[in-house]
This record gives structure tokens, sequence and C-alpha cells, in this order.
């Protein structure tokens, strides 16, 4: 062997989020307590898939069959949230048939 230095691996660079037009946020709300356990995971779950609609609009796709769960994982990816489920994908294309309609 010989006594090379080790070559570092480069850094890749990150693709860039399109520029989204900047509207001004609500102020965030402490959760209600005392509700069940599943009315977090449901609410949760509706704003991602908000989040993910959105963010899907913002990229050209605006039908349902567009939005296949490979494309909503890969925005999700994207935009900086976990996966999601089957069922948050099932969401998705249901706001976006909403919007659709």
């Amino acid at each position: 062997m010989t006594d090379r230095p080790r070559r570092m691996p480069m850094a890749t660079a990150a693709t860039p989020l399109p520029d989204l037009p900047s509207f001004t946020t609500l102020p965030k709300k402490r959760m209600p307590a005392g509700r069940p356990r599943e009315w977090y995971e449901t609410h949760n779950r509706r704003l991602k898939a908000m989040r993910l609609a959105i963010a899907l609009l913002n990229s050209g796709v605006y039908r349902p069959e567009q939005a296949r769960n490979r494309k909503i994982r890969a925005t999700a990816v994207r935009i900086g949230v976990h996966p999601p489920s089957n069922t948050t994908c099932r969401m998705v294309r249901a706001l976006l048939q909403e919007n659709d309609r």
C-alpha cells in the first residue's frame, strides 16, 4: 500500500427549492389539552397533508392522478418533512381533488 492521502468525498449540491410566494403565517396556537391521542394524530396528519398539497400545487401538480405516492414522498423530502404514510398520501390526493372541482 502506498501512503497517499485519502480523498474526501465531495459534497453534492442540494437542489434549491423553487421560489415560493411568501405569505404571512398565522401565529401558532397551543394545541387543546385533554383530547384523545387519536385526535392529535389526525390533526397533525391533516396539517402535513395540507403542506404537501400546497407544495405539489406550487410545483405544478394539479390533479390527483398526477400525484402518485412516490411523487408525494419525494416532495416531502424536498420540503423537509418526514415521508408520509399511505393514509396521508390519500389525504393529499383528496385535497387536490377538492381543488380540481
